[in-house]
Order: C-alpha cells, then structure tokens, then sequence
C-alpha cells in the first residue's frame, strides 16, 4: 500500500503513462488492485527497487495456465532511472523466472512502435515480432500501431548462452 500514491503519480504523467495501456488511475483504484492481488492466482508481480531501496516500477506477467504462456508487462515510472539498465535487468529476471521456474513454453508482449528503447530491448533479449495491430492505440490525435513479440522457452535459453 505504501506504493500506491507513487504508482498514481506514475500513471498521471504522459511522459510514463504515453507507453502503457492505462493512462490514468486514482489512488482507490490502485489501493483496490494491490489488495487483489494475492487473490489473483494467474498472476506474478514485482516491484522495481535500485539497489539504494528506492521503488521505481514493476514488472509482471500474466499467466495462462492452459496454453502454457504469459503476457509480460513492465513499468519504469521513475524517469530519472530511464535509459540505466533496470528495464533489461527487470525483464531478464521475470523472462527467465517464467521460463526455468513457472516452466512456461511462451511469452509474449504487445508494445507501441513508437516506444524504440523498448523495442530494442526486447529484442535484444531474443523477442521476435510475431505481428502488428494497425492503428491501434490513439495518442495525442494520432493513431499508431501496435507490436506483437514473443520469446518461446528454447530460444531464450538458447539466447543466455
């Protein structure tokens, strides 16, 4: 809970919220969403934190037992922490936990093909994309389109080698 206002504020910025599905949030919203969470049994979230303690994001995936797959998700809503590697050290940790521990077969991932860093990274980390949903999200009176990617079990840890 003590999370909570921070994550609002996250939410509240454009710089942020321009690359996430949900642009905006209010703190019962987000109080009601952590305290879920322990009921959501196909869900697996984490925090952020530097090394200094201090809480920048979180990551999760969403998990679908049946098919044996995850969607991933990732947020660094402190800015001054963009562009240092805690994006690709976060995601690594999730993507291999999913992969070694949770022994899922797939994840996969929508992204905005105007966020370029985050495109880079997943692909750096072995995500391919998969297809493209034109038009698909509205920022600021334009449309764009969305990136599908996705890493199977093998090619991941064929890629830490």
């Amino acid at each position: 809970m003590a999370d909570a206002a921070r994550f609002v504020a996250w939410f509240d910025d454009p710089a942020v919220h321009r690359f996430l599905a949900r642009r905006k949030l209010n703190i019962k919203e987000e109080k009601e969403w952590i305290r879920s969470l322990p009921k959501k049994k196909n869900e697996v979230h984490f925090a952020i934190d530097t090394r200094e303690k201090i809480h920048i994001g979180s990551v999760g995936l969403h998990i679908n037992r049946q098919d044996n797959f995850a969607v991933f998700g990732i947020m660094i809503g402190d800015k001054r922490c963009w562009s240092m590697g805690y994006g690709t050290e976060a995601m690594k940790l999730i993507v291999d936990y999913g992969f070694r521990r949770l022994k899922l077969h797939r994840i996969e991932l929508e992204v905005y093909d105007y966020n370029i860093r985050g495109i880079k990274l997943y692909r750096r980390l072995g995500f391919k994309v998969e297809g493209e949903k034109r038009e698909r999200v509205l920022w600021k009176g334009k449309y764009y389109n969305v990136l599908q990617m996705g890493v199977l079990r093998r090619e991941w840890l064929r890629h830490l080698k």
